[in-house]
């Protein structure tokens, strides 16, 4: 039985991602907007450490909350004036973007409820994974392996540096 601390911490951690997550795509200052995706990272991070995956917390923040949002605040800095309000968006955007996020939501929810059944056909046993299962999953090149959309997204994040660089520059 989980105790009561452990279940408010989860529900004040869920809440803050779920607030900053909105607060990152609704704001219209961006250097504000990368500042509320750091906090939604570091609370991601938080989540790891409280499910006792230290080694994922670690990654999380040396990754994701100290690369990556570094990354997004030069190619803002290069590409935008950061003290700019943008401007708000058309009617047609609007609607199109609110039907993408009830998509979004749909597809969220079903993939939350239908887990149970998805998890049990890939992992046939709910075993605890040590670093080296995760290390063979994450870098393996077989059905469950991550390292061909990895070096994906490395390629995209280069793209995008090299196309600020080049958008700045004709300024």
């Amino acid at each position: 039985m989980e105790s009561v601390g452990n279940i408010i911490l989860y529900f004040v951690i869920a809440v803050s991602i779920i607030v900053f997550s909105v607060l990152t795509v609704t704001t219209r200052k961006i250097l504000r907007s990368a500042t509320y995706l750091l906090f939604t990272l570091f609370a991601t991070a938080a989540l790891y450490f409280q499910m006792d995956y230290p080694f994922l917390g670690a990654v999380q923040i040396a990754v994701y909350a100290g690369g990556i949002v570094v990354l997004f605040v030069f190619a803002i800095l290069l590409t935008q004036q950061p003290g700019k309000d943008q401007q708000q968006m058309q009617s047609t955007r609007r609607a199109l973007a609110l039907t993408a996020t009830l998509l979004g939501v749909a597809l969220t929810a079903y993939c939350l409820f239908s887990y149970a059944n998805f998890a049990g056909k890939i992992v046939p046993q709910a075993a605890e994974f040590d670093i080296q299962t995760i290390g063979r999953f994450l870098l393996s090149t077989d059905k469950l392996g991550y390292l061909l959309p990895f070096e994906a997204i490395s390629i995209l994040l280069l793209a995008c540096i090299i196309g600020g660089v080049v958008i700045a520059r004709k300024r």
